[in-house]
């Protein structure tokens, strides 16, 4: 796991949501300043907030951790 990795990415689809970080620490009920930790890779979320947030964002648990999306498989 990569922090910065996954913090580039929630950085990423939170602003594609047309979400400010207090819009999403809102939504998720933690502090702007949690998210802010999480996006510069200062930190990661709580395990009790990951589905959550990966909700929030559409993308799975396991892409959140990698800080990765996968490629949908077109085959």
């Amino acid at each position: 796991m990569d922090a910065k990795k996954t913090g580039r990415l929630i950085s990423e689809l939170r602003t594609e949501k047309g979400l400010t970080q207090k819009e999403l620490a809102s939504k998720l009920q933690v502090t702007d300043k949690a998210i802010s930790r999480w996006e510069t890779g200062k930190g990661y979320p709580e395990a009790t907030i990951m589905q959550a947030l990966s909700e929030l964002l559409v993308i799975s648990v396991d892409e959140l951790l990698s800080g990765e999306r996968k490629q949908p498989d077109l085959s």
